[in-house]
């Protein structure tokens, strides 16, 4: 998922569109957590970048997606960069 969100809706209050983009979000981790696996592989990894715009973008660990969304959310901001690539991934042994 490459997808800039932008938090302006016609029809939607902010706080109400910033709950259904994280539902977004969640859902298409939940269907990419769901794909069959490669034969090596123990788990599916995520690569993730969040930042105002795609260039800005910094990397960011899978579980701080919902608190920049609210840091953004909390700024006023109108938009937002979004990248999520799922990555087959190995336990250490």
């Amino acid at each position: 998922m490459k997808k800039t969100f932008h938090l302006t809706h016609p029809k939607l209050s902010v706080p109400r569109h910033v709950d259904a983009i994280k539902h977004e979000v969640k859902k298409y981790i939940r269907r990419e957590r769901n794909k069959a696996l490669p034969e090596n592989a123990d788990f599916w990894d995520f690569d993730c970048r969040f930042g105002t715009d795609e260039a800005s973008c910094e990397v960011i660990h899978l579980s701080e997606i919902n608190k920049k969304i609210s840091e953004i959310e909390a700024q006023q901001l109108e938009s937002f960069y979004l990248e999520i690539l799922a990555k087959p991934g190995k336990k250490p042994v």
